[in-house]
């Protein structure tokens, strides 16, 4: 496509615009503190299950107390695996500061391409609200930023895709999506936009 062809981008956010930097050593020091002592394995095991849990109820984190909730679920899933019976409200806060995002390679270098071509952009995501913090925390602050808890439902639900391109005020097919999963293909398309596949970088390079 053209940039002449769109009015907006819309990103994902995880494997797209951003990636989790290891939080097994911090998860891991974090429980040893709390006298859960376990191996980064058995760790990385229960991570991977709080992962699984996670994705498919991110949604649900729609404000302060609902999303507390969630990080509280997530943290039992991890503390069931472990085989621990430590309080999960006791570990909420150290769970929560395990997880450091990172800009994926060439993301931010792109994000800078589309705004120079003038065009609107806008993150995409399947993730609770705290997502506008932690793009704020590595310096991407200036997005418009719609989750599937803001819009109620995940992706490939069109809900999401059609609340960012109101926010931004471009019709479907105006728009490109540029994601690294089957639900950012199907969800994209089902809303009468265009896709493209992560890396961004490439996506982006492929706008002559």
């Amino acid at each position: 496509m053209r940039p002449a062809e769109l009015d907006a981008v819309t990103i994902d956010a995880y494997g797209t615009l951003v990636g989790l930097a290891d939080p097994v050593p911090a998860l891991t020091a974090g429980l040893r503190a709390l006298g859960v002592e376990r191996d980064a394995a058995a760790v990385e095991r229960a991570f991977a299950k709080e992962v699984a849990y996670y994705r498919e109820r991110s949604h649900e984190g729609r404000d302060d107390a609902t999303l507390y909730a969630l990080r509280r679920e997530c943290v039992a899933v991890i503390l069931s695996e472990l085989g621990s019976d430590l309080d999960p409200a006791a570990f909420v806060d150290g769970f929560v500061s395990a997880l450091r995002f990172e800009v994926l390679p060439g993301a931010r270098e792109a994000v800078e391409r589309l705004r120079r071509l003038g065009l609107a952009l806008a993150v995409v995501s399947n993730w609770d609200v705290a997502l506008h913090k932690h793009l704020a925390a590595v310096g991407l602050d200036g997005l418009t930023v719609v989750t599937s808890a803001e819009a109620g439902a995940p992706k490939p639900d069109p809900a999401v895709f059609l609340q960012a391109l109101e926010r931004l005020g471009v019709r479907p097919e105006r728009a490109l999506h540029v994601g690294d999963s089957e639900a950012d293909e199907e969800g994209a398309l089902a809303t009468g936009m265009h896709f493209a596949p992560a890396p961004l970088d490439r996506a982006v390079e492929a706008l002559a």
